[in-house]
């Protein structure tokens, strides 16, 4: 198809030799004596979705000149290649016509092979940025099988759940995530919620074992002014928060029974009812839950209800460990360097083939959360432009901070009690969940702390 040119100059001489000269080298051209025109033919060929390929637009003209029509219509313009024309020319205004979004400027009178020449170029140039677009689009696509949200891997494992949480992004439908601690099952919920058509209303998360139970129903279902001692004002609950958009249940296997009978109801009537009221309230909350124990021997052992267990896995996610997937580890790692650099404003741009080794071969017992946090470390310790193995954490590389004192303790290098105290506060911690098969909640209790408080010296102690 050969390819359309516009041509707008007042001098019908000039039309008339530009279109002869044009229609002979292969072109469809097409003239307009005004600027107005002109841009009235513009409009119409590109409603018409077949935008003018070039457009030769004369600088001086009556009414409004060449510049100033291009610069009014630069959205419309930006379609075709122009190259502004003008027997006046100077560098000033070669300078103002390219500014504006011209591709080029010829002086007049100019010779024929001049203008075909310009031509040439200018669908050179086009040919070049449409291939530079279609390259672009290609890595996005490729780069999309890739990411999800926030998300970056390349396993197979990992493209299934990336696929599978863009399915259930499409739908209403309750998602029940499953995966070990710092495997990302917040991140894959907040992502399905940003892909959502709930996307503008909020997401609200909650973290079901960080509540103490006496204040659960009040947190979830909201309560009345004087529903009980210290109830003084009326207070929405985490539903009612989270109306019109996302509620992400995290943890859901530390819920209490009595709660869990209270949370069926309001997800099977699509209601709640505040503490110390008598009416109900419709809701419109989409239910995310998420949880790194296994709810099906849960249900087996008869501390988490099967109805329940069922009215939440109507669409399961699954995250595999890290452990389990190598091949996402440098991925990750160049993510969360650029991240880290930032935040800190360093320049570490890459990592040692000594400090991948160790990478690769770690068993990564706390997933994507702990290889986050042994990068931050890295880049804050790193003194030249890439992590070195002796930046990584001491887990990592399989040195130990601390030795035997000879009484069957561990007691740290040197003589410093802050040392000596979060070392057994480490140790301590790590007892106590072994003790209770990984529940923080009943962790807390027989280390007496508060469980918020547990989860932030776990953080500490990068334990997960």
């Amino acid at each position: 198809m050969a390819e359309k040119i516009l041509i707008i100059d007042d001098e019908k001489n000039m039309r008339h030799m530009l279109m002869t000269l044009l229609e002979k080298e292969g072109y469809t051209a097409e003239t307009a004596a005004t600027g107005s025109t002109g841009v009235k033919m513009a409009e119409r060929a590109a409603t018409q979705k077949a935008p003018y390929d070039f457009i030769l637009l004369d600088v001086k003209m009556p009414g409004v000149d060449g510049i100033s029509l291009l610069k009014e219509n630069k959205g419309l313009f930006s379609r075709s290649m122009v190259i502004m024309m003008s027997a006046y020319g100077t560098i000033d205004t070669a300078v103002s016509a390219m500014r504006h979004g011209a591709f080029d400027f010829i002086s007049k009178p100019f010779k024929p092979d001049e203008v075909t020449l310009l031509l040439s170029r200018a669908a050179e140039h086009r040919a070049l940025k449409n291939e530079n677009l279609f390259l672009k689009n290609q890595l996005g696509r490729i780069e999309d099988q890739f990411r999800f949200s926030s998300m970056v891997a390349k396993s197979d494992a990992m493209k299934e759940v990336f696929l599978l949480a863009r399915k259930a992004a499409r739908y209403a439908t309750t998602v029940l995530i499953i995966g070990g601690s710092g495997t990302g099952k917040e991140l894959i919920a907040r992502g399905i919620h940003k892909e959502s058509d709930r996307a503008q209303m909020p997401l609200v998360p909650v973290n079901c074992g960080g509540i103490p139970e006496t204040l659960m129903e009040s947190e979830f279902f909201g309560h009345k002014k004087g529903a009980f001692t210290g109830a003084t004002y009326d207070k929405k609950g985490l539903f009612e928060e989270a109306s019109g958009g996302t509620l992400f249940l995290d943890e859901i296997g530390e819920l209490p029974i009595a709660m869990q009978v209270k949370l069926l109801r309001v997800l099977q009537e699509s209601e709640v009812r505040p503490v110390g009221d008598v009416r109900t309230r419709k809701i419109d909350v989409r239910i995310i839950a998420a949880t790194s124990r296994n709810l099906q021997e849960e249900v087996a052992k008869g501390t988490f209800r099967e109805d329940l267990y069922f009215r939440l896995n109507v669409l399961m996610v699954a995250l595999p460990p890290l452990s389990g997937r190598q091949e996402d580890i440098p991925l990750l790692c160049d993510h969360f360097l650029k991240k880290f650099n930032r935040k800190l404003g360093s320049q570490v741009t890459g990592i040692a083939p000594g400090a991948m080794k160790l990478l690769l071969g770690y068993h990564w017992p706390g997933n994507v959360r702990e290889l986050e946090n042994a990068i931050e470390r890295a880049v804050v310790l790193s003194d030249g432009n890439r992590i070195e193995p002796d930046s990584l954490p001491p887990s990592i590389t399989g040195k130990s901070l601390e030795k035997s004192d000879g009484e069957g303790l561990l007691t740290p290098e040197g003589f410093s009690l802050k040392v000596a105290v979060r070392q057994l506060e480490r140790v301590m911690i790590r007892r106590a969940l072994k003790e209770t098969g990984g529940n923080r909640t009943q962790a807390s209790k027989i280390l007496e702390i508060s469980h918020p408080s547990l989860l932030s010296k776990m953080k500490l102690h990068n334990l997960r």
